[in-house]
């Protein structure tokens, strides 16, 4: 089978390394991929939002299956498109449609969504300009700190928590004015839950699912989750608090009302399910929904896998996920990721990256790079995935870390505490 990855960063590298290892692989496509997925299959030049462009690049290499890694291609419909063209839509495409893609496109929507599925949440109130004051009262209902979500897509910085009230209602209207664009036109205000995230990750067809390990990452740049959120500095998997009792009650609770709900709704949905949760006093509750895999939870994630991920993904295109297990890997996974000097704020690019050749007892998924020609070279604020295997957490990150410390670009920095609130 020929198959078309459709992504540049650590999750679709990841990705690219466990279907390459596959029997049923014929020839893999990545666009536009990276110098890393380059090793794996064919990386092709094309915008992510330009379907025309991907539907004659599916013709032309007579590709059978499109795996979407982010979500704005998902929200943009690139499903529904490829249902809409007669020589595409036997193509298998791994993502939801754009009606079940609303479960990432609209904090609003994924809101409503868990009301009405009875699934547990934060208490909740969206706000536009028109019903601010009414906004402001639920404000006055909670307790700090204040949670402040844009409800479209916001590349992942559309989130504010915020102690002060009086700096949250400032907040509030700076949002509703467009501080994040048309994403910020209704603003989300949630209850805030104290407890310990981690994200667990669900493979469906629509009707069947399997559960893939479940992870937890480090948003924060600075160590002891100081300073600004960012797309991620680190992961590890398993998480040693998601207890099989507390992994028993996400699926009751959580998993299996959400894919019913999906079809009470009428919502076709073939592809991951990224649930963030909370654990508040041992109990799960759904911070936000994803419609694709995470990063750098991927890059944790992914090599847990023992099964062969391809043929997952032909059960799923092919409704018979139910005629599948997986098998897991039960060794620990951690990842470091390495960022440029100045994120995720300003940075500089171009520099290059060197002793990757030197890396041992760890794989390099590469998230931020480019190749000059001679040399690759960094080309985004997130540059590396640094992920090892070990027998426990420490022994994992040991190797993460070492190998973290030997690759060499100039201002290049990493958390040397992931992991830090699990030992």
């Amino acid at each position: 089978m020929n198959v078309l990855i459709l992504g540049s960063g650590g999750r679709e590298h990841a990705f690219a390394w466990k279907i390459s290892q596959s029997s049923l692989l014929t020839q893999l496509f990545i666009a536009p991929g990276n110098p890393g997925t380059s090793t794996y299959g064919k990386n092709i030049t094309i915008a992510l939002n330009d379907f025309n462009a991907i539907k004659n690049l599916v013709i032309e290499n007579q590709i059978k299956m499109v795996i979407v890694g982010p979500e704005e291609p998902l929200v943009n419909g690139i499903h529904d498109y490829f249902l809409s063209q007669p020589e595409l839509s036997t193509v298998y495409v791994i993502g939801p449609e754009k009606a079940g893609a609303m479960l990432e496109g609209s904090k609003d929507f994924s809101k409503q969504f868990m009301i009405n599925h009875k699934i547990p949440t934060a208490r909740y109130f969206s706000v536009t300009a028109k019903n601010l004051d009414d906004g402001i009262s639920f404000l006055q209902s909670l307790q700090p700190p204040y949670v402040l979500k844009a409800d479209g897509l916001a590349a992942g910085k559309g989130v504010l928590i915020v102690n002060n009230f009086s700096e949250a209602i400032e907040n509030l209207k700076e949002m509703l004015a467009g501080k994040f664009g048309k994403a910020s036109n209704t603003v989300v205000i949630e209850e805030f839950l104290k407890g310990i995230e981690l994200s667990v990750f669900v493979l469906t067809d629509g009707n069947n699912y399997v559960i893939l390990p479940e992870a937890k990452d480090y948003k924060r740049i600075g160590e002891g989750d100081t300073g600004l959120n960012t797309g991620g500095m680190g992961a590890i998997s398993p998480v040693p608090f998601a207890t099989k009792e507390f992994l028993n009650k996400v699926d009751d609770q959580i998993i299996k009302p959400t894919i019913e709900g999906l079809k009470s709704d009428k919502i076709s949905y073939k592809g991951f399910i990224f649930i963030g949760l909370m654990n508040v006093e041992g109990e799960p509750y759904v911070i936000e929904y994803n419609v694709r895999m995470g990063d750098p939870e991927t890059e944790v994630v992914v090599p847990r896998i023992k099964s062969d991920l391809l043929d997952l993904f032909i059960a799923v295109g092919n409704g018979k996920l139910n005629e599948r297990t997986i098998e897991l890997d039960t060794q620990t996974v951690a990842t470091v990721m390495m960022v440029s000097k100045g994120y995720p704020e300003e940075y500089s690019k171009g520099y290059i990256i060197s002793n990757l050749d030197k890396v041992t007892d760890s794989i390099v998924f590469q998230a931020g790079t480019t190749s000059n020609g001679k040399n690759i070279i960094t080309n985004g604020g997130r540059v590396l995935a640094i992920s090892s295997y070990g027998s426990d957490l420490s022994s994992a990150l040991e190797k993460s870390f070492k190998n973290a410390e030997l690759i060499h670009y100039d201002g290049k920095y990493y958390r040397r505490d992931i992991g830090f609130d699990l030992k």
